[in-house]
């Protein structure tokens, strides 16, 4: 056998030791539901199965989608579906990419607390986060430099703000490109000139103010009318269907306990 395959077969057999060790969940993706929600859902689960350990990565919903392709993770979290090209990669590697929707969301258009905007339109958002409008008084608000904020390319919000905001267009130039949720909402307060958008569960962070689009303002009740433009669901993705463990992870995010963590934290309950 030569050197390649056998650290090949080794590095399998180290993988299937791991995920058959009792109770150990690998969940990797989607920074939206990993940096909150995912965490206090998988706490209040081992308080009633103490045997359980979870390993949780939050670097994007690309990188979730991916682990799981990979075998490198039982529950891959994201906030966009899985696109065609990695369903193909999965199917091609034997991996049934199966999407079960855990949670609503919203994504808001935040500004600093300073910021005199009382509203955008979808046009002007769009405008601004493609760069064709730079400069806060074509929008209302006092001269100066727009200072945007976004996700990074692995993150589902990157892709889902691109089609639900920007038509599909290019992000500008000078925006800003940033690892969460959380790190937007830092830099949007520290910056008078700052825009970026969040999930629910960030839009409440200090110095941020939301701004409604076309008068409407993101929240349970208009995510689950559909008013707000930029409402999207939330995906746990397994290799088919889920057992075990991860099985029951799912089943408990997916029932009462679990879906009052989801309105708790800021999302909109599936149910």
């Amino acid at each position: 056998m030569k050197l390649n395959q056998i650290i090949s077969a080794a590095a399998l057999l180290a993988l299937t030791t791991s995920f058959a060790h009792a109770g150990r969940l690998v969940i990797k993706g989607s920074d939206t539901l990993g940096a909150k929600l995912v965490p206090q859902l998988a706490e209040s689960f081992k308080a009633a199965n103490p045997g359980t350990s979870f390993e949780i990565a939050a670097e994007g919903s690309t990188t979730g989608i991916t682990a799981l392709i990979d075998g490198t993770a039982q529950i891959g979290m994201s906030s966009r579906r899985a696109k065609a090209t990695e369903m193909s990669t999965a199917a091609a590697k034997g991996v049934n990419m199966k999407p079960i929707v855990v949670a609503y969301d919203a994504m808001g258009v935040v500004v600093n607390a300073s910021n005199p905007i009382k509203g955008l339109t979808k046009k002007q958002v769009e405008g601004i986060f493609t760069g064709d409008i730079t400069d806060w008084s074509a929008v209302g608000g006092k001269p100066g430099k727009i200072s945007i904020y976004t996700r990074n390319t692995s993150s589902g919000t990157y892709s889902d703000w691109k089609e639900l905001a920007m038509k599909k267009r290019d992000y500008a130039g000078s925006s800003q490109k940033m690892a969460g949720n959380e790190q937007i909402a830092a830099e949007v307060a520290k910056n008078p000139n700052g825009i970026g958008y969040v999930g629910l569960a960030y839009m409440k962070a200090g110095g941020l103010k939301v701004v409604p689009i076309d008068g409407v303002m993101p929240s349970a009740a208009t995510v689950r009318s559909k008013a707000f433009p930029y409402s999207r669901p939330t995906f746990y993705y397994t290799n088919g269907d889920a057992s075990g463990e991860t099985k029951a992870f799912i089943d408990f995010t997916l029932g009462s306990k679990g879906q009052a963590i989801v309105s708790q934290i800021g999302f909109v309950p599936v149910k």
